[in-house]
């Protein structure tokens, strides 16, 4: 058993370490610096939690990260199952997957900067120079300022960037194992006369409901963290602030590390059961294999 023991130690060993240097060591440090004041030489306890609970601005980053959870996931995982059941049925279909997953290729920055010409805005009488405010005008419409509307457009705007972007990898995960699904279930299901949204709701949404689960937490992880379509093209102006954004903020701009740690360590207790659930899923499904 030692040989094996070593060898083991040997190969995992420096993975171990750069998981606790990069991973482990920040989480542990940042916890610590939320009991600090800003300058992170006076212990202040819990003050930075009651502040950030108290705060105005950061009620309106919780509240916009709850219709980001709500409105993102659904709409990700809704069109990503929707496009792998129809993409399996058009003769291109490795090109239409392509063209939806294509999106996943363009940084998140880069998107932000895109959309922001998109929704750019004119007031009435000036020349549109963003894509969907000259189509407003071309159907005799006036001009929406998509990113200054608030409470409701600008934040819909946003999620609708993520949307795009995040579509395609839901759509890849879900049409792989929708591809798994034997087609003697299908077929079988026809014969006995069974509609085509009978069959789907009868025979490929049960087989499908793990890797739902799976895909569903992975949105809900990665909008909890939402930050860079935010920061590109709104910064957290009118309306649209969120957690990781605000942290962002009070750490770079405000140079308050007490109040940024806090924010980070929200962020980390809201992610972390998601995270659970996501490795409890996970080795459920090894067992099973």
């Amino acid at each position: 058993m030692r040989p094996r023991a070593s060898w083991a130690a040997l190969f995992v060993g420096p993975a171990l370490l750069l998981l606790g240097f990069y991973l482990v060591y920040p989480a542990i440090n940042t916890i610590w610096l939320s009991f600090f004041d800003a300058s992170s030489q006076h212990f202040v306890g819990l003050a930075n939690f009651r502040e950030l609970f108290h705060s105005p601005t950061m009620l309106v980053a919780f509240r916009n990260n709850l219709i980001w959870l709500i409105v993102f996931t659904t709409a990700t995982v809704s069109l990503g199952l929707a496009l792998a059941v129809l993409t399996d049925r058009v003769r291109y279909e490795s090109l239409a997957k392509a063209v939806i997953f294509l999106p996943m290729a363009i940084s998140f920055t880069g998107a932000g900067v895109i959309w922001k010409f998109m929704y750019a805005y004119v007031p009435p009488g000036g020349q549109q120079v963003g894509l969907l405010n000259q189509i407003m005008v071309s159907l005799g419409l006036q001009p929406v300022g998509w990113l200054i509307t608030q409470p409701w457009v600008d934040n819909l705007a946003l999620i609708a960037v993520g949307v795009w972007i995040w579509t395609g990898f839901s759509m890849v995960i879900l049409s792989a194992a929708y591809k798994g699904i034997p087609r003697e279930l299908l077929e079988a299901a026809r014969v006995d006369g069974a509609s085509e949204w009978q069959v789907f709701r009868f025979v490929s949404l049960p087989a499908l409901q793990t890797t739902l689960a799976v895909v569903a937490t992975t949105m809900i992880i990665n909008v909890l963290k939402i930050f860079d379509i935010v920061y590109v093209m709104t910064n957290g102006n009118f309306g649209t602030e969120v957690l990781a954004n605000r942290m962002y903020t009070v750490m770079f701009q405000f140079q308050d590390f007490g109040q940024a740690s806090a924010i980070a360590v929200i962020l980390l207790i809201i992610v972390l059961p998601f995270m659970l659930v996501s490795v409890r899923r996970f080795r459920a499904e090894e067992g099973q294999r």
